[in-house]
């Protein structure tokens, strides 16, 4: 891609220090005339809102649609922009406006700073004293950067070190990210690594006066990372500066555009996004509801199917809620005790062992355990809440997390809002939970997020008071080795996608709500 008007060609050299549009002199006399390092106990890291916040909107990184296909495999994988520029070049700046002149609904920003390798302690006394090279390519973990932006790139959660500049350490704890439509990763050294290099659809090279840089550098490091003045000139003349024009500015002649000037440079940003939202149109895949509906009729259900058998005691807690005039305490009440009797037969299908026993008499008992695994339990908001508890009665100790999916009614597609689960719930055998299920498109995008996190597909157990064939076929289609259980299926589906003979709104028979107009979840009408 051609440089815009206005921009370098194709620059082979950086401009000179001493001919930017400000002399180093003018940009000194800016900074405040005391500048006080900033106390380091306030320079942690903070955990970061689902947002995007730039100087006209807020962006939300929620609300994301569909990634994957009817057959529960991933689309295209997300579209990576790769900035590059010299130390504090106004990168974060370009990603920004990148970000907020591109108006999708679901980004994610990463930067290489989270990616310095951790120090041991020799390393930790020369980063104190200023001599230790932040800016060569040995200061970063390229092994680790390179698989989290691989698993982004294909839409994966990951997690991501958080790294403190005032103590020069990693934090304990790490951040997710969740993968996205469009990946914007910025860093001095983006395009230094091949394999990097790689996963980059588009390159853009931030060009800066090198003057504005220094000046730049000085006011981040001194206000916000408590560095004295002459330590960040010893670095930048010793380290910064020549490793700019050894390993960054030479990697210009890979970029696909350069932006001279950074975020003021308008006609350079408007390029980059005419271009990506060509790149995103190419790549744009719609869900189509009324074909998942009618993929699977008059097929046999599948064997991943266990029904809760249909004792008269179940057939009568059935006709109870079902019936539109019993009341709110009786829906409740039966339903709960529906839902006791669904998580028990559930826990009938984990692996149990061989185990022997010594019982209060002396002798011994040949039994079954579950032994040495994990269950968590997890609710697709905010009908499937209410199993929680009748799970918690029978799993001592449970892991609980949440998963908020929501419609679009512009575009007639689920979409993720929220998502909360517990850490290192990858081995775990992971409890699916949702009132209802119709379509199933709800229910496959929470699937769907789980082995995003490397839940075996294996180990997942969707459970549901009621289902449709229909969501009983496209779940079982998606993911066959997902096991689905219910305490009943109803054959039809109407033109809303309401379960016939069905249940009504479970979420809000149970709640004693109205069904909002403005959204609707996983339990409603349209799921």
């Amino acid at each position: 891609m051609a440089a815009p008007a206005g921009a370098d060609e194709r620059p082979g050299s950086r401009r000179d220090s001493g001919r930017g549009a400000e002399s180093l002199e003018a940009l000194l006399s800016r900074l405040p005339p005391a500048l006080s390092p900033r106390k380091r106990s306030t320079s942690q890291p903070k955990a970061e809102p689902p947002l995007l916040r730039t100087s006209k909107r807020t962006i939300y990184t929620a609300g994301r649609p569909p990634w994957y296909t009817e057959a529960g495999t991933p689309f295209k994988e997300a579209f990576v922009i790769g900035l590059c520029g010299g130390s504090a070049s106004g990168k974060t700046t370009v990603a920004n406006k990148i970000i907020e002149a591109l108006d999708v609904p679901w980004v994610v920003l990463l930067s290489m700073d989270c990616f310095y390798k951790v120090l041991n302690k020799e390393q930790q006394e020369l980063a104190a004293r200023n001599e230790y090279n932040f800016d060569h390519p040995d200061a970063f973990d390229f092994d680790l950067l390179i698989s989290v932006l691989r698993k982004l790139k294909k839409g994966k959660s990951v997690k991501v070190p958080v790294y403190n500049f005032t103590t020069h350490s990693r934090r304990k704890e790490w951040k997710t990210i969740y993968g996205a439509n469009v990946v914007v990763f910025e860093g001095i050294l983006s395009f230094a690594n091949k394999e990097l290099l790689k996963l980059l659809d588009m390159k853009v090279f931030v060009d800066t006066d090198s003057d504005i840089r220094l000046v730049r550098r000085l006011q981040r490091d001194i206000m916000e990372r408590g560095r004295d003045i002459v330590g960040v000139i010893k670095q930048y003349n010793k380290f910064v500066k020549p490793a700019f024009e050894q390993y960054i500015e030479p990697t210009v002649q890979v970029a696909d555009i350069v932006v001279p000037r950074g975020g003021e440079n308008f006609v350079a940003l408007d390029l980059i996004v005419q271009h990506v939202h060509s790149q995103l149109e190419k790549r744009k895949l719609r869900w189509d509801i009324a074909a998942l509906a009618s993929a699977h009729q008059g097929q046999p259900l599948p064997k991943s199917l266990s029904v809760l058998e249909s004792t008269p005691q179940v057939r009568g807690m059935h006709t109870i809620i079902r019936n539109k005039d019993t009341t709110r305490d009786e829906f409740i009440f039966y339903s709960k005790r529906l839902m006791r009797l669904l998580i028990e037969h559930a826990l009938s299908f984990l692996p149990l062992k061989p185990v022997t026993v010594e019982t209060p008499q002396g002798t011994v008992y040949e039994g079954k355990r579950f032994h040495r695994q994990r269950i968590t339990g997890v609710s697709i908001l905010r009908a499937g809440e209410t199993m929680e508890q009748a799970l918690t009665a029978v799993c001592k100790d449970i892991r609980l997390g949440k998963i908020l999916i929501q419609t679009n009614h512009d575009t007639g597609e689920p979409e993720l809002h929220y998502l909360r689960l517990p850490k290192e719930i990858s081995e775990d055998y992971v409890i699916l939970m949702d009132s209802t299920v119709s379509t199933g498109a709800a229910a496959m995008m929470a699937v769907r997020v789980l082995l995003d996190h490397d839940v075996h597909e294996e180990k997942i157990f969707l459970l549901s008071l009621l289902m449709a064939e229909m969501g009983v076929h496209s779940v079982a289609y998606a993911f066959p080795h997902v096991r689905i259980i219910t305490t009943a299926v109803d054959k039809k589906v109407n033109e809303e996608f309401h379960i016939i003979p069905g249940i009504g709104n479970f979420g809000d028979r149970y709640f004693g709500t109205d069904a909002p107009s403005a959204w609707c979840e996983s339990e409603s009408t349209d799921y």
